[in-house]
């Protein structure tokens, strides 16, 4: 019988949305990735009360009591936050930390339920299922966006899913300057979203094109150099999208800087993740990984500071080890 768990879950990283004109009856559609770090790690342990200790208390303990109470969980849990992805910065925190507290308490009680139900009793993957994907099974994803009708009430379907390329790195940036700014949109982002005038036709039947005619085929053949400039054509496009809430393509002048250095400097692609500030490029060798890391660092402490790192894709979504 299972006493203890540890689940440890993946980040992400956006390309971004396919259709926000929603005259076909569904919206968004989300195209990401699936990253090895940061990372979220929690414990868990059967006990007779709730306890929670770690980092993000806060949201810990709020998704503790909406799962208890959903599945009427009569005994407690003992939750450890160990590691957590940053919090609102483009990285799939939340969903990492709702999904992981959940299966835990699902693991420990025997609760029958599936992760996309787990996803919805706690308030995620309604809109984007970016986050669950990436914590189900990792690599490179796509969903089709959720039914207008049935708004809250479902969980986007998966459309397409593939392994990530081994060789392939990502070097991910978080500029710190521009952090306060995005925050401010976070925090009326579902007041945002309401009011989001409709895309033009034109442009989701452009992002569509593509998604599928180069985004799509350019990883089944690991063909890096096309890939990279779609993706970055794709995130682009959507900047110009959503300038009414960024400085214009992009969140921030620094991260379209930092973009520029990156492609300037061997990435085959790079794009922004969601509001951002946090920017990402994709490269296939460790050295040019090295580089641009370096580079950006002293880039980073011309303007405000931040963080640089590296790192691998994740293909196998979130590890659970029972006890």
């Amino acid at each position: 019988m299972t006493s203890r768990i540890v689940i440890t879950a993946p980040a992400h990283l956006h390309a971004g949305n396919i259709d926000l004109t929603g005259d076909l009856g569904r919206l968004y559609g989300t195209v990401g990735f699936t990253i090895d770090y940061p990372r979220t790690v929690i414990e868990a342990i059967k006990s007779e009360k709730i306890s929670v200790t770690g980092k993000d208390l806060e949201n810990t303990k709020k998704y503790v009591q909406k799962f208890t109470e959903r599945f009427k969980i009569k005994n407690g849990v003992e939750i450890t936050v160990k590691e957590t992805i940053p919090k609102h910065l483009g990285m799939g925190s939340q969903t990492a930390l709702a999904l992981s507290i959940g299966q835990a308490i699902a693991e420990l009680y025997k609760i029958n339920v599936g992760i996309e139900e787990i996803a919805l009793a706690l308030g995620r993957s309604d809109i984007v299922a970016l986050g669950m994907n990436s914590f189900k099974a990792g690599g490179f994803i796509v969903d089709a966006g959720y039914r207008i009708k049935d708004k809250g009430k479902m969980v986007p379907p998966l459309i397409f899913r593939q392994p990530i390329p081994e060789d392939w790195l990502f070097v991910v940036c978080i500029p710190q300057k521009p952090i306060p700014e995005v925050l401010k949109i976070k925090a009326k982002e579902e007041q945002v979203l309401e009011q989001l005038k409709p895309m033009p036709e034109h442009l989701s039947d452009r992002l569509s094109r593509i998604v599928l005619m180069q985004i799509l085929p350019s990883i089944i053949e690991h063909d890096i150099e096309t890939f990279g400039k779609s993706i970055t054509t794709f995130n682009r496009k959507l900047g110009n999208f959503w300038e009414d809430h960024q400085e214009g393509l992009y969140c921030h002048s620094i991260v379209e800087k930092g973009i520029g250095l990156m492609l300037d400097n061997g990435a085959y692609g790079a794009c922004q993740t969601s509001w951002g500030p946090t920017f990402y490029g994709l490269v296939d060798h460790e050295d040019t990984a090295k580089a641009i890391t370096k580079k950006l660092d002293k880039f980073l402490e011309k303007v405000g500071g931040g963080n640089v790192f590296y790192t691998t894709p994740n293909n196998n979504g979130a590890s659970i080890i029972k006890w």
